[in-house]
């Protein structure tokens, strides 16, 4: 089976590209090959390749840079999903496509499921929930899996800017009202992987939109305390200590951001593990696993192996 992999640079089209290499030739592209903005190019390349499978694992992730380009979030994240999942039902293919937390607008007070009503509250969760509606009306064969608070080794991320922020500085703050589960790409990627396997060789009809998110809640401050904390066990050389990360409301730094966040992306695994069996573990689990990485590399190397000049997307409250 040809699997055509879009956004195949990106932190999840890492990962993916070797969960995914068992079950059959992966054709990896990036934005570069596979311009989103260009649909009739896109479409080319998905006859070109001829897939059995297509994984996309692109999308404008930018939240606040969406506000002000609110046609390419759409061509983006909307359009050409809507393409793809047309393509996929003329070649009788699968489609995996990637949604978020961000349809939702964080009022619940519980755990939201994925039959909870959706009311993004910015460009890029209108134009995600624009993309989901597409794929599943579209007839294909399709798994959309729902994530939050994805983290991971490379790129820029939150583990990375808030060990950056330990390294210089003894005290900062973070926001301290808003909740999930930090989850890390190797749990997207190995559940994707396990779910697809059942789904290809299901008699049932397995298509849906399923939550896939690690277990358990902390807010973006006790993420922080727990990196901080547990970096510090292992031998790093912080500056700051938990009890110098200061919590603070999430307004502080709301005026200094165009998109507005869901206060509570908490999202239930619930239909996951009824129909694939698959319990996602803890967050800190995937947390623990990457610092033990750093780790390593750090004590090969002697130098740190974070690079992050630029905090402004995380809710990090500058001193």
């Amino acid at each position: 089976m040809n699997i055509l992999l879009l956004g195949a640079e990106g932190r999840l089209g890492w990962e993916l590209g070797a969960s995914l290499a068992p079950l059959g030739r992966i054709c990896h592209y990036g934005h570069e090959q596979a311009d989103f903005t260009q649909p009739d190019l896109l479409e080319k390349l998905v006859r070109q390749t001829n897939p059995g499978l297509i994984v996309n694992a692109a999308a404008h992730t930018a939240v606040d840079q969406a506000e002000s380009e609110p046609r390419k979030a759409e061509q983006i994240n909307a359009e050409a999903p809507a393409r793809l999942a047309s393509l996929a039902k003329e070649l009788s293919a699968w489609l995996i496509h990637y949604s978020t937390d961000y349809v939702f607008d964080g009022s619940n007070e519980g755990w939201y499921s994925e039959d909870d009503p959706a009311a993004p509250l910015n460009v890029y969760g209108r134009s995600k929930l624009a993309g989901d509606e597409a794929v599943i009306s579209s007839g294909c064969r399709y798994l959309i899996f729902r994530v939050s608070w994805l983290f991971s080794d490379r790129g820029h991320s939150f583990p990375r800017a808030i060990l950056e922020q330990a390294y210089q500085k003894e005290k900062f703050s973070v926001t301290n009202d808003q909740f999930g589960a930090p989850t890390g790409v190797e749990l997207l990627s190995s559940a994707t992987a396990l779910a697809l396997n059942q789904a290809l060789v299901s008699d049932r009809n397995l298509s849906g939109l399923y939550n896939l998110a690690a277990a358990g809640e902390t807010s973006w401050h006790g993420f922080a305390v727990y990196l901080v904390a547990k970096a510090r066990k292992l031998g790093w050389e912080l500056k700051a200590r938990p009890e110098t990360i200061r919590p603070a409301p999430a307004a502080a730094v709301a005026a200094k951001r165009p998109a507005r966040r869901p206060a509570n992306s908490r999202l239930s695994t619930a239909r996951l593990n009824s129909v694939f069996g698959l319990r996602p573990p803890h967050w800190t689990y995937y947390v623990d696993r990457l610092l033990w990485l750093w780790t390593s590399i750090r004590n090969l190397s002697k130098h740190s192996p974070l690079i992050c000049p630029d905090h402004h997307h995380y809710d990090i409250i500058q001193h």
